[in-house]
């Protein structure tokens, strides 16, 4: 089953769950509908721009940017003292998780991070690209790309 309908068969569940007698599980199954719909949303407004069905890797794209986009919100509403605002951002958050492919280990991303330095002949923090380029395919949807970044920069300066 493709991640695009997995995602509008959890849509068809939350819907279902929205009845449920339980009142907390209504309220998470509402959250979750509304993310859900967030998400098909974009699914949809990338296939209409780009006049394309998009594949599992395109769609795990989309859901990493909804997922940024929110660790932003995040971080913004905390700084403005806004927790009623955090609350809904990391509800929707826990929701776009879901849908990524496991996450690697610290262990398993610095093993990738050395493996592209050292494949690349990276020296310097200017090689820093070359890196990327060789990690972004194989970490994408599996790794936060700014942690990897960060250790690419503290192997290469140090």
């Amino acid at each position: 089953m493709s991640l695009k309908a997995r995602i509008t068969d959890d849509m068809k569940a939350a819907m279902r769950g929205r009845a449920n007698p339980d009142e907390a599980q209504r309220a998470w199954e509402t959250v979750r509908l509304g993310t859900i719909r967030l998400l098909l949303a974009a699914i949809r407004q990338k296939e209409i721009d780009e006049r394309i069905e998009l594949d599992d890797a395109a769609v795990s794209s989309i859901v990493e940017k909804l997922i940024k986009q929110r660790r932003d919100s995040i971080s913004q509403f905390q700084a403005a003292g806004r927790d009623d605002l955090v609350a809904a951002e990391q509800a929707e958050l826990a929701v776009l998780q879901a849908y990524l492919p496991e996450q690697l280990s610290i262990a398993e991303v610095e093993a990738a991070v050395a493996a592209a330095i050292a494949e690349s002949g990276a020296a310097s923090a200017k090689d820093m690209g070359k890196v990327m380029s060789l990690l972004k395919p194989r970490l994408a949807g599996r790794a936060d790309m700014g942690q990897v970044s960060s250790l690419i920069k503290a192997r290469l300066a140090g």
